[in-house]
C-alpha cells in the first residue's frame, strides 16, 4: 500500500515538534542556528510508469462515509472548487490552490505529457456506516470496486475515488504512521486499474499527527501553542492530507511513477517534504505563513468562497528542493 506520513517522515516531524517553540498565529523569524528544510536529502525519481495525464482534469469521486458536519463538507468541497479560478475567487488574490497545483503539473510521463492541469469534483455520494465503524483497508478497496462495477460511480481511468471517513470511524493503520493512503484496484468489468484513496478525519483520533500545525501532540514540550485553523482543526487536517494524497496519486498512481525509496513505502511529491508549509521552515516550525487579522488563523493559499487553506510544500523536480506556495 502507498501511505502518507510513514515512519521515514514521521520521525523528523515528531522530533521537530518536541524541539521548536511556536506562538499561535504569529509569524516567527527562523533562528540562524536552525537548518532550513527547503532542501532535503530525498531525490524524487521517475520509474517509467503512467501518470494521470489526460488533458481535461483529474476527476474526484467523493464518498462521505459516516456523519460529517456542514462546515467540514463545505470546507472540503470549497477546496476542490478552488482549483478552478473562476469559482468564487477574489480577482488578483494570490497565491491560490490553483497556483499550488502548477508545481505538480511539471511532473511528466515518459511521453512528455504533464499531469492534468486541474482537479475537479465530479460526483459525491454518502454512506451511513454500511461497513460499520471499524474498517480494514481491504474493505475500502472492495467497497470502491463494488460502487464502480454496479455503476453507482462511473468508470474513469483519470479519476480518483476518494473515501473520506468521519471522526468516529476507525480505519486500519490510520493514526499509526498514516493519515491516509492511495492505491489502485482492478475493475474486472473493464480489466483496468483505477486509483482510489482514503483520508480520515483527525479531529479526535490523532490531531497532533494528522492536523499539525493546527494541533500539537500530547507528548510535546509544555508552553507550545497550535496555530489557529481557518476552517476548523478536523476540516483543515483533512484538506492538508487530501492535498498530499492527490499529489501522490497523480504522480505515482500505480507504484511506478515518481517516488524515492521503497515502492511499497515511498516518499512522493509531497511526503518528501514533511512539515514544510512556508518559507523558512525548520524542524517543528511550518514556515512563514499569512495570518488573518481578525481570526488570527494561519494559512498560505486563498480558495473559493472566501476560504483560506494551508497547503504543503511540493518537491520541485527542476530545483531538487521543496517548493512552498507563494
Amino acid at each position: 500500500m502507498v501511505t502518507m506520513f510513514l515512519k521515514s517522515m514521521l520521525f523528523p516531524l515528531i522530533f521537530a515538534l518536541a524541539l521548536a517553540p511556536r506562538s499561535q498565529g504569529v509569524s516567527q523569524s527562523r533562528s540562524q542556528s536552525q537548518p532550513s528544510l527547503a532542501t532535503t536529502f530525498n531525490e524524487i525519481k521517475y520509474h517509467g510508469g503512467p501518470l494521470l495525464t489526460k488533458p481535461n482534469s483529474i476527476n474526484i469521486y467523493l464518498i462521505w462515509y459516516g456523519a460529517f458536519s456542514r462546515n467540514d463538507r463545505s470546507s472540503i468541497t470549497d477546496f476542490f472548487a478552488s482549483f478552478n479560478p473562476s469559482k468564487g475567487l477574489v480577482p488578483h488574490q494570490e497565491p491560490t490552490v490553483a497556483t499550488w497545483w502548477k508545481t505538480i503539473q511539471t511532473y511528466k510521463d515518459k511521453s512528455g505529457n504533464s499531469v492534468s492541469s486541474t482537479v475537479k469534483l465530479v460526483k459525491q455520494i454518502g454512506d451511513i456506516y454500511s461497513l460499520g465503524k471499524n474498517i480494514k483497508r481491504a474493505q475500502i478497496a472492495n467497497y470502491v470496486k463494488h460502487k464502480i462495477e454496479t455503476k453507482v460511480l462511473p468508470f474513469d481511468s483519470n479519476g480518483i475515488y476518494l473515501v473520506l471517513t468521519s471522526r468516529d470511524v476507525i480505519v486500519e493503520r490510520f493514526c499509526m504512521g498514516s493519515c491516509g493512503f492511495h492505491d489502485n484496484i482492478v475493475v474486472y468489468t473493464e480489466r483496468t486499474r483505477l486509483v482510489y484513496a482514503h483520508i480520515g478525519n483527525p479531529l479526535v483520533q490523532c490531531p497532533g499527527l494528522c492536523a499539525w500545525p493546527y494541533s500539537l501532540p500530547a507528548y510535546g514540550p509544555p508552553g507550545q501553542q497550535a496555530l489557529v485553523a481557518p476552517n476548523g482543526v478536523g476540516a483543515d487536517g483533512m484538506v492538508m492530507n487530501i492535498a498530499t494524497i492527490i499529489a501522490g496519486a497523480t504522480t505515482n498512481p500505480f507504484k511506478n511513477g515518481y517516488f524515492q525509496g521503497d515502492p511499497l513505502a515511498p516518499l512522493e511529491a509531497v511526503t518528501a517534504c514533511p512539515g514544510i508549509f512556508g518559507e523558512g521552515a525548520y524542524s517543528g516550525y511550518p514556515g512563514n505563513l499569512m495570518v488573518d487579522k481578525i481570526s488570527k488563523a494561519s494559512y498560505n493559499a486563498y480558495g473559493a468562497n472566501g476560504r483560506k487553506f494551508l497547503l504543503p510544500a511540493i518537491w520541485e523536480l527542476t530545483s531538487s528542493k521543496c517548493k512552498v506556495i507563494h
